[in-house]
Order: structure tokens, then sequence, then C-alpha cells
């Protein structure tokens, strides 16, 4: 008896230890079923979901506090084809579990990926059919700016740490522009391929990484100089990127094969391939480095990934259409 009841406190110190705060929740974009999933890593489960009001959001991002969830309603449509424009982006109270506030854009502009400023505080978002990034104040949830890309279909976007380049990955043209955020104008635009997807940018904010969907291979943009300085064979089309907080590696989603390719930026190659659920989209590595999280859109799951010895431990079941991913803290 004495033993059962042991057992039973473990288990209860356990699920408190998981659902403690301050430890954080992943957040990710389920497109197939509307919604905004909450996610426990440490519990290994999503333990709720948050209806977006009948539209699809692709993308999500926490604010710094770790309090709330912006996601943008892009519509039913993928990237260039036909479909509805999206014209809001809905507010989310993490705690509470829902809607509180609503952004309007005044009109259908695909709005995809909301990224914080990591100095002033203000929300950019990528609004293709603009081909501009809107400027959010996220405590008054008004529009205070507009930033132009100069490219259409500007559909993902990186901001350095320091507060001062943005980076958009132009989907049908194939482009990368470069834009000064405190001046709020493009600076230049890097051409990359027939098609890119996706954008990141690495630690130190030397690198901007995007991927190439006609050919298996990663750019890599060196930001001193605006172009791409080398590319990185992969094992096929990559999709998503993310860097290590030490910047020694990079990960990159290659939905194709069913993998996460891991990247060694010292010596710039592929060193090793994990076998994921089908169709990976988006990828973050987790602020303490010791997970990344990989959303697989078809396999309605999460592969959560081992840094230490690049293993994958396992599976999270999450909704229809997994895709964008952040991290709430």
């Amino acid at each position: 008896m004495l033993r059962i009841l042991v057992a039973m406190l473990f288990c209860l110190l356990g699920a408190a230890l998981a659902d403690a705060p301050g430890r954080g929740f992943l957040l990710v974009a389920n497109k197939g079923d509307q919604s905004l999933g909450i996610v426990d890593v440490y519990a290994g489960k999503q333990v709720d979901t948050v209806a977006e009001g009948g539209k699809t959001g692709h993308e999500v991002v926490a604010s710094p506090d770790g309090k709330t969830a912006y996601v943008p309603i892009y519509g039913d449509s993928g990237v260039g084809k036909p479909g509805t424009d999206g014209d809001r982006m809905v507010v989310i109270d993490i705690a509470s579990r829902k809607v509180t506030g609503t952004v309007s854009f005044g009109h259908g502009v695909r709005p995809h990926l909301p990224v914080f400023g990591p100095k002033d505080g203000l929300l950019y978002v990528t609004t293709e059919l603009d081909q501009t990034i809107t400027i959010v104040d996220p405590k008054t949830l008004k529009i205070v700016g507009r930033i132009p890309t100069g490219q259409p279909e500007s559909h993902m976007l990186a901001i350095s740490h320091d507060g001062r380049r943005g980076y958009t990955a132009n989907v049908g043209p194939g482009t990368v522009s470069v834009l000064d955020m405190e001046a709020r104008k493009t600076l230049a635009v890097i051409p990359i391929s027939g098609e890119t997807q996706r954008i990141s940018i690495s630690p130190d904010d030397k690198w901007v990484f995007t991927s190439d969907q006609k050919a298996p291979r990663l750019a890599v943009i060196d930001t001193a100089i605006s172009t791409v300085k080398t590319w990185i064979p992969l094992p096929g089309e990559g999709y998503g990127t993310a860097s290590t907080p030490d910047g020694k590696f990079l990960l990159v989603d290659v939905p194709s094969k069913n993998q996460v390719a891991i990247v060694d930026l010292a010596a710039m190659k592929v060193v090793k391939s994990l076998d994921v659920p089908r169709a990976p989209q988006a990828v973050v590595v987790r602020p303490d480095g010791k997970e990344a999280y990989a959303s697989c859109d078809s396999s309605h799951k999460i592969a959560v990934i081992a840094v230490e010895n690049w293993t994958v431990k396992g599976t999270i079941d999450a909704g229809a259409g997994a895709d964008g991913l952040a991290w709430a803290r």
C-alpha cells in the first residue's frame, strides 16, 4: 500500500510540475481545425484548443511575456493561389483560452506571419496582397505603420536581434527583401531561385536562411553584404528552419522526405537527417535549447527532437494541418 501511495504522489507531483507556471507552452496553428492548439510539451499532449472564428490562421506568435497569442487569419487559399483573402488577426489570451481582441487590416491582405520587434515591442505582420509589412501596436491593437517590401507574396519575415533589419521570403518571385526597420523602407531585393519559402536568421545576425523550392538546397545569405554566400545541399526541398540558441546548428524541415535535416553551421553542411511524421512544416527550438519541435501537417503530429543527441524522442498529437509554431514562456 505504501508503495502505491508513493507512486501516486510522484505522479501527482509530475503533473503539478508539468502545469506549473513559467514552464511555457508550445502554440500550434492547426489549419485544418481552424484553431490554435496549446501544447504542454512536458506532459506530452495538446491540452486545449481555441477556435479562431471559422477562418484559417497559418502562423502564430506569442507576446514576450507569454500571456497572449496573435494569429493572422490568412484565408482558405495557399500562397499565390485562388481563395479567400483574410483581413484580420485574432488575439487570444492563453490563460483563459479565449479570443479577446481583433486587429482589422481594413481589406483583404492575406496576413500571414507575425513577429515581435525585439527592441520596440511592436508587432510586424506580413500582409501579402499589399506587398507590405504592417506594424501593429499590441497594446492598442491599432495599425501604426507599414513597410513596403517591393515584392509580391512576401510570406515570411525574420527580424535581426538588434531590431534594425528585416528579411522577407517572397515566395513566387523567389527573392528576399532586405528592410530597414527603423526607416521603414526596402534596402535591397536578393534573387534566390524560381521560388522560395520560409526564412530565419542566425542568433548572431550574420546569416539568413531560406529554402529553395525548386531544388534541394538552402540559401545562406551573408547579412553584411546582402548576398547569397553559399548553398547547402539538402536531402530534398527544404521548408521551415530554426537555429539552436548557441548558433551551432540549424534544423531544416524536408517535407518531401519526411525528415528534419541537421546542419552544422561551422561546416555549412548537413550532418544528420531525422525521420519524422509526414510533411514537416515549421520548426522551433525551445529557449533552453534542450528540445526542438517540428509540426507535421498531414500527420496531425508534432515531432519532439532531443538536441543533445539529435534523436526523435517521440510525437505529440496535434490538430489537423498542424503548421506554424511559437513558444509561449
